[in-house]
């Protein structure tokens, strides 16, 4: 199979966003008396987008949330976050090099996130990486999101290329359960959020540095 498309999950895989998240939502949930939440309960509320992941915080501290206090949260989040979206959030360490490789040997690349579409394109202007992706999905493009194969395919008909001819890069099971759905390979990244082993997950392949990422792609594609 000839692969000329990657599409990159944003949060835990292109970038660490882990200290700006936690921090707003523990700000917004501060007066309803939650536990704070850190990178030990981080993988645990991680991975659905922003509404689950106050849900979750929630049901981690047995507390009750309806749904008009949700929705009123979800709106405080969006715009704490909008605020604070880049305070400690980085890029994770030769992601931008192995992207320069990839494109060399004629790759492009998606982004593919439950996030907010809106808060993803805000964010990767901070991170002055828009430029790289032909396309940027989020959770809230569509009527459906991952860990459905359609966000996928619509993510890779967006940039112009065939859902058969895209690789997913992730870290969590949402985005390789997404890759399954849709039946293409995946490569999951151990430094990222997952409250799972990153071994149970199924993925195709498996790197701890994206400094891998080339051979990775270079061994799938010679598979």
């Amino acid at each position: 199979m000839e692969y000329n498309l990657i599409i990159f999950d944003l949060d835990g895989t292109l970038a660490h966003t882990a200290p700006d998240l936690l921090g707003t939502l523990n700000r917004i949930t501060k007066t309803y008396e939650l536990d704070k939440m850190g990178m030990n309960e981080f993988g645990q509320i991680i991975g659905h987008g922003a509404k689950a992941m106050i849900k979750r915080a929630f049901e981690l501290n047995k507390k009750q949330l309806d749904d008009v206090t949700l929705e009123e949260l979800f709106k405080k989040f969006l715009e704490d976050y909008s605020q604070n979206i880049a305070n400690e959030t980085t890029l994770f360490k030769n992601v931008l090099d192995a992207m320069d490789d990839l494109k060399e040997k004629g790759f492009s690349f998606a982004l593919c996130t439950n996030k907010t579409e809106n808060m993803a394109r805000v964010l990767l202007k901070e991170l002055d990486v828009t430029h790289r992706f032909k396309s940027i999905t989020g959770g809230d493009s569509f009527e459906f999101r991952k860990p459905d194969a359609r966000h996928l395919i619509k993510t890779a008909e967006l940039a112009g290329h065939k859902i058969s001819n895209a690789i997913m890069i992730g870290d969590s099971e949402t985005d390789i359960n997404a890759a399954i759905n849709a039946q293409i390979p995946s490569v999951a990244v151990t430094f990222g959020y997952s409250d799972k082993p990153i071994k149970s997950l199924g993925a195709t392949k498996i790197i701890s540095d994206f400094n891998e990422l080339s051979s990775i792609i270079e061994s799938i594609q010679q598979a």
